[in-house]
């Protein structure tokens, strides 16, 4: 029998409504039981009514994030998707950098000379919740397998919109994938330009 392959990670880019760094602190008061702070932020969205005030949190802090950023409907029905076509598969699970389109463009993308932030970027959407970049531990990996990778605010949303645009890339010589670094920017920017319009941040995660 031939060796078992394991199939690539999926990675899924949610809308979200409030920034994970206003998040960190009134979690990490919310996992000593004082829950005031992170029930203020969250509203009306009753998405975390496990919590009373005085016992520690039973949530562990990314999933906590998770639920408290993601841009709840109005009736507290799951986010609308910023796209369910073609885009959400293909950049969900690119045909390199186990399936991670945004570690792939951080690869082979080259930033022309100049003022740019498209690394800077796109390292904030790959990775910015990942080990020492929040300053703070446990709000990547949660229970049931969460993984968070990294988010853009809607500022940044913008600004990656414009960056990859106005084209200040080039690709380097050595691309693996005939046409990848072109193919993962255009499918980015679908979701860049559905969370623009709607004025929401986006959330990267990974499903192993």
């Amino acid at each position: 029998m031939g060796s078992y392959i394991r199939p690539s990670s999926f990675h899924t880019f949610d809308p979200i409504r409030l920034s994970p760094e206003s998040l960190i602190e009134p979690i990490n008061e919310s996992m000593t039981g004082s829950h005031e702070r992170l029930l203020g932020l969250v509203g009306r969205y009753n998405v975390l009514p496990e919590l009373e005030e005085g016992e520690p949190s039973p949530i562990d802090r990314a999933t906590s994030l998770f639920i408290s950023a993601l841009d709840w409907q109005d009736s507290g029905e799951a986010p609308r998707a910023l796209d369910g076509g073609h885009s959400r598969e293909r950049l969900g699970r690119f045909p390199g950098n186990d399936g991670n389109a945004i570690e792939y463009l951080i690869e082979h993308a080259i930033e022309r000379k100049g003022k740019t932030d498209l690394h800077t970027l796109l390292h904030k959407l790959g990775s910015g919740l990942i080990g020492e970049d929040t300053g703070q531990s446990g709000f990547g990996v949660g229970s049931g397998g969460i993984e968070l990778l990294g988010w853009l605010e809607v500022s940044d949303v913008i600004d990656l919109r414009k960056e990859i645009e106005r084209g200040g890339w080039s690709v380097k010589s050595e691309e693996p994938l005939d046409g990848g670094v072109q193919d993962a920017f255009r499918h980015l920017l679908v979701f860049l330009r559905s969370a623009s319009k709607r004025e929401r941040g986006i959330l990267m995660r990974r499903h192993s």
